[in-house]
């Protein structure tokens, strides 16, 4: 690959004179701002960071890195842990100045660009009374969270945020601009639908909305020493929970600052009133509360709940995984491994994964992740770099703590920077072999490979 040195300042001129964006290099104002993502833990400096505007310029962005034999990464939001979205040496398309959207209520879509994150998504759809599954913190860009599937509050009712994708302008590893959808690349389009930034650079997206306004959510935390009880009391009661409602259990510390252990359940009803109140009332009958966060809230606020837990610039390292059941074992294990977590920002994470995104096939688009059940993740952040090596140790050694109860299955957006091949695979499952036929096909040189990668067939 081309390095830093080597790329000529003329190519660069010779962009910039048509560039809509901005064009930046090491010692040019911003570009230090520009190569930092979510994750303070990724430190790379690209030789080329293009700050796109428009369609155009990815186009023109794409020659450039193959003309320098650059390597290319792409920003969206930045959120993503594993830091894909930097290259060192590279070229790197920052799409996150991208922020355009239209709403057309009366069809309920809407077309956003790929550098609109999901509080700015949320804040337009809103005035309508409409939403779609979005990222479970709201700082999340909205790229790469669909490309990856898309979990998030309303996914029991609506499905994934890739369920929901109609349409997804696309540049290809050649420069083509494509305007995807089932009709006019059916292949393609089911590839998109979960198999990440393997294929092009999305551009913009069109969603299906659904009709929501005022839901009943937030979080209900007791002490710590009952961590057991509510794990088990979470698992009976999701046993029955409706599409309407997601539960999310966490052993966590208090919000306010104090370093109080806790255990919580966070959650969001999308139905009535009324419906929410009857659901939720055993969640609030059950043992002896600390705090209770609980009622009817706008959407948005659900989905910028979590956000004060996963500040920018905080250093990150995650692991997850399927688990095949929330067993006394997996919860006895959880609590011991929690009590000794070396950051007061760490957590122990159960997602519950039910309703409409369980039914659809497994094959039906490429996210395989079909099956009611629970996602394990293990979400450390901590703010000094002293403490990196301590809250990577404790992270790596609970996740092998918590092997016995692993099921197949690892969720894409969740996997890090140390993944092997056997994670990716994990992630796609039985749909790789047709991903990388379809990988072949749109980017037979793995141009597009600074993501959770699949290689051409």
């Amino acid at each position: 690959m081309t390095t830093m040195a080597a790329l000529d300042s003329e190519r660069v001129q010779a962009l910039s004179a048509a560039f809509s964006g901005s064009l930046l290099q090491g010692g040019d104002a911003g570009y230090d701002e520009a190569r930092q993502i979510h994750n303070g833990l990724i430190d790379k400096r690209p030789a080329l960071i293009a700050r796109c505007r428009g369609t155009a310029d990815v186009v023109d962005a794409i020659a450039l890195a193959r003309e320098a034999g650059l390597e290319i990464s792409v920003r969206g939001g930045g959120h993503n842990v594993a830091g894909r979205a930097v290259t060192d040496g590279g070229l790197m398309i920052d799409l996150a100045e991208m922020k355009g959207m239209h709403v057309d209520a009366g069809a309920r879509t809407i077309r956003a660009q790929a550098g609109v994150t999901w509080a700015e998504f949320n804040r337009e759809t809103a005035l309508h009374g409409l939403a779609v599954t979005g990222g479970q913190v709201s700082t999340t860009g909205i790229a790469g969270f669909t490309l990856g599937g898309g979990l998030g509050w309303l996914m029991g009712v609506y499905g994934l945020a890739t369920d929901n994708l109609l349409a997804v302008e696309l540049v290809t590893a050649s420069g083509d601009v494509l305007n995807v959808n089932a009709e006019t690349n059916p292949d393609l389009f089911w590839a998109l639908r979960g198999g990440g930034g393997n294929f092009g650079v999305a551009t913009s997206f069109e969603f299906q909305l659904h009709p929501v306004t005022q839901i009943v959510g937030g979080l209900i935390a007791h002490p710590f020493d009952a961590a057991g009880d509510v794990l088990h009391f979470y698992r009976d009661f999701t046993q029955t929970a409706s599409d309407e409602l997601t539960v999310h259990c966490v052993l966590a510390h208090a919000p306010d600052g104090s370093g109080m252990k806790i255990a919580a359940m966070a959650l969001c009803h999308a139905g009535t009133a009324e419906e929410a109140e009857a659901e939720i009332a055993p969640i609030r009958a059950f043992g002896s509360p600390v705090m209770e966060h609980l009622g009817p809230m706008p959407y948005p606020m659900v989905n910028a709940m979590l956000d004060a837990g996963y500040p920018r610039g905080a250093l990150n390292y995650w692991k997850s995984n399927f688990i095949s059941e929330l067993s006394d074992s997996l919860i006895d294990e959880a609590v011991t491994r929690f009590a000794a977590t070396p950051s007061p920002m760490n957590a122990i994470l159960f997602e519950h994964y039910h309703g409409a995104v369980t039914r659809v096939a497994p094959t039906g688009t490429a996210v395989p992740h079909r099956t009611v059940g629970y996602n394990m993740l293990l979400p450390s952040v901590w703010l000094d770099p002293a403490d990196t090596d301590a809250n990577i140790a404790w992270t790596r050694e609970t996740y092998d703590a918590f092997r016995p109860s692993f099921a197949e299955g690892r969720w894409l957006n969740y996997l890090g920077d140390d993944e092997q091949i056997d994670a990716v695979r994990a992630a796609y499952g039985p749909n790789y072999e047709r991903l990388s036929q379809i990988k072949r096909t749109y980017d037979p040189d793995n141009l597009f490979h600074l993501n959770q990668n699949i290689e051409p067939a």
